[in-house]
């Protein structure tokens, strides 16, 4: 991957909806090559897929909160149950293993603290392996969904 690619993918982090010529002239290439490059970075998995970034409180979603989630080890399947388990959760947004405690820091958007309280007691203090959950509240997003560095 070179410094042209590293462009490419900045700008349709910025801009996921560009077409291959709008791409092409802010990272003043042609078109065709910047088509190829394009395919390539597809091809390769460094472009995953394209989506659209929503706003939560646009669609109800008023309430975040991040939990953190220690696991008992109860034998090898454990993580394999949890990370199965967590992955249904729709509410659950990101969810990433940890080294040290805790295991895992789970990121739940949901319309209101009621509406957390019920998933927390429903859904996450049930989750296979779960020692022990902590949770803490966002204030506000300061930085949110910011492409990655060149």
């Amino acid at each position: 991957m070179d410094a042209l690619d590293r462009k490419i993918l900045t700008e349709l982090q910025l801009d996921g909806r560009l077409t291959v010529t709008e791409l092409a002239a802010r990272v003043r290439l042609s078109v065709s090559p910047c088509h190829r490059r394009l395919r390539d970075l597809e091809r390769e998995g460094a472009i995953r897929g394209y989506r659209a970034v929503v706003d939560p409180a646009a669609v109800g979603l008023n309430f975040e909160a991040l939990v953190f989630a220690t696991l008992r080890w109860e034998g090898p399947d454990t993580v394999t149950a949890f990370e199965e388990a967590v992955s249904a959760v729709p509410h659950v947004i990101q969810a990433q293993r940890l080294f040290g405690e805790p295991d895992y820091l789970l990121r739940v958007a949901t319309t209101d603290l009621a509406a957390f309280q019920k998933l927390y007691d429903q859904q996450l203090a049930r989750l296979p392996g779960v020692q022990r959950l902590t949770s803490t509240l966002v204030m506000k997003n300061v930085v949110r969904d910011r492409p990655l560095p060149e």
